[in-house]
C-alpha cells in the first residue's frame, strides 16, 4: 500500500483525488475494498518542490510570470454584455483541442464568472508563497473568485487593487503553457490599465456585437490596447445571428456587419463571427461549456475557426516587451 503525500494538510484536491482513486481502483475486477490514506509534506519537502517547479528563481519584477514561449491572449471588450467571458472559456478549450497546453485567467475582477462556467469546485493550492492553479477540463485556471466567499462583493480602491493584481499574476506557477487566455475586464478603467501594465507582452483580441453602438465602444477598447503597448491581433464578432431551432431561419437581432467594419477600421483581421445559440448560455450556466456539450454546433465551429486563425498567427521571432513606464509617459 502506498501513502499519498499532499502538499498541505487541508489540500483542496484531497477529496477529488480520493474520489478518483476509489472510482478507478474499485472498478477493477476482483477488487472488493479500496482504502485511501494521505500524509502531507513537511516544510523541507515543500521548499524542495517549489525549487523543482521554479528552478529556484524568483521573478525580478512584478507582473505576469509565464514561460517565454507562452502566447498571452487578452480577450477585451469596450463594454459588458457582449459574451467576452463565454468566448474566453470556449476559445481556451478550442486551443486545447488543437493540442496545446492552455491556461485561463479570469481577470474580470468585479464581474468574475469563469469558475462557475467551468464547474470548478476546488480552490488553488498555496505552496511556500506560490499558487498552484486548479485544473478543469485540462485547463489551468485562476480567478479572483477562488479567494472570495460566494457572491462576495469586491470594494477596493485603485492602489489596493493594483497590489492585489500584482500578486495574483506573479505568484501563480503556470508551468509550460503554449497559451494563456486572459478574460479582461470590460472598458478602459483602472483595472484594465493595471492589467495592461502587468502584461505588456500580451496579444489582444477585441470582442464586439454587430450593432454600430457596440462597434463604437469597442473602438475605445482597441485604442487602450494600442496605448498600453500590447499587440492588437484581431476582432471577434459575437451574437452575429440567431438560427431558429424549429425552422432554421436566420435572424439578426443585433444588426449585421459591425465586426467586419470594426476590423477594417482598425486594420486587423476579423477572426470570426460567432452566432447566438441557447446552448452557449446553457453551457455557461451549468458548468459544461459549449465546446464540450455541443462541439459540432455552429457557434463551436466558429470558435474553433478563431482558435485556428490565432494559432496560424504564432509569432516567428521573440515577443517585444514594452516597459510599463512607457505606458504612463505615453
Amino acid at each position: 500500500m502506498e501513502l499519498t503525500v499532499l502538499t498541505v494538510p487541508g489540500c483542496p484536491l484531497k477529496q477529488n483525488l480520493e474520489g478518483q482513486v476509489r472510482h478507478h481502483a474499485g472498478g477493477v475486477a476482483g477488487v472488493t475494498r479500496v482504502e485511501v490514506r494521505f500524509s502531507h509534506m513537511d516544510e523541507a519537502q515543500r521548499a524542495s518542490l517549489r525549487t523543482r517547479l521554479t528552478g529556484g528563481e524568483k521573478p525580478a519584477t512584478k507582473g505576469l510570470s509565464v514561460d517565454d514561449r507562452t502566447r498571452v491572449i487578452a480577450v477585451a471588450s469596450g463594454k459588458g454584455g457582449v459574451g467576452k467571458s463565454s468566448l474566453s472559456v470556449n476559445l481556451a478549450l478550442a486551443l486545447r483541442d488543437l493540442g496545446h497546453e492552455v491556461g485561463l485567467i479570469d481577470a474580470d475582477i468585479y464581474g468574475w464568472s469563469i469558475p462557475g462556467m467551468l464547474g470548478i469546485q476546488q480552490r488553488p493550492i498555496s505552496l511556500d508563497g506560490m499558487i498552484i492553479p486548479p485544473v478543469a477540463h485540462d485547463l489551468r485556471v485562476m480567478s479572483i473568485g477562488f479567494f472570495l466567499e460566494q457572491e462576495a462583493a469586491i470594494i477596493w480602491r485603485g492602489p489596493m487593487l493594483h497590489r492585489a493584481l500584482e500578486q495574483f499574476l506573479s505568484d501563480v506557477h503556470w508551468g509550460a503553457l503554449d497559451y494563456l487566455v486572459v478574460d479582461m475586464p470590460p472598458g478602459t478603467g483602472d483595472v484594465a490599465l493595471s492589467l495592461g501594465q502587468l502584461m505588456p507582452r500580451a496579444e489582444a483580441i477585441v470582442v464586439t456585437t454587430p450593432q454600430p453602438a457596440a462597434q463604437r465602444v469597442a473602438e475605445r477598447a482597441a485604442a487602450m490596447v494600442n496605448k498600453i503597448g500590447q499587440t492588437l491581433v484581431g476582432v471577434v464578432e459575437n451574437m452575429s445571428g440567431y438560427a431558429c431551432p424549429c425552422c432554421g431561419e436566420l435572424t439578426t437581432p443585433f444588426g449585421v456587419g459591425g465586426g467586419a467594419r470594426l476590423a477594417a477600421e482598425l486594420g486587423v483581421p476579423l477572426l470570426g463571427e460567432v452566432p447566438l445559440e441557447p446552448a452557449l448560455r446553457e453551457g455557461a450556466d451549468d458548468g459544461h461549456p459549449l465546446m464540450l456539450s455541443a462541439p459540432d454546433s455552429p457557434a463551436s465551429r466558429a470558435i474553433v475557426g478563431v482558435a485556428e486563425r490565432l494559432d496560424a498567427m504564432r509569432p516567428k521571432g521573440p515577443v517585444r516587451v514594452v516597459s510599463p513606464l512607457a505606458i504612463i509617459r505615453g
